[in-house]
């Protein structure tokens, strides 16, 4: 019998509970405030997408430029990765070139 006391107990508590909760949300938190919670956060700009590979096979120049900037270690990343595989396919080309003799 206790035992069955005890949980008419819990659980009326927990229906007044929160049936306090529903009806006082609007007093702890006004409808302005947990909308604006709900929103988006603002966030910091995405960086730029890295630049591929046909596009430093394009632009060998630049290419060059930015395998060199990855040697210092002042850039990083995909861009890194794509202008090294652009220059040292220029690179094979071109050598394949001089032992045909073109």
């Amino acid at each position: 019998m206790t035992r069955g006391r005890t949980l008419i107990i819990v659980l009326v508590t927990l229906t007044l509970g929160f049936g306090a909760g529903f009806a006082l949300r609007p007093v702890i938190a006004p409808v302005g405030q947990t909308a604006a919670a709900a929103g988006p956060l603002p966030s910091a700009q995405a960086p730029p997408a890295p630049r591929g590979t046909q596009y430093f096979a394009a632009h060998l120049d630049e290419a060059r430029q930015v395998v060199a900037q990855c040697a210092q270690g002042t850039a990083r990343g995909d861009e890194c990765a794509n202008a090294k595989q652009a220059v040292t396919e220029a690179e094979g080309r071109e050598r394949f070139k001089k032992f045909m003799g073109n």
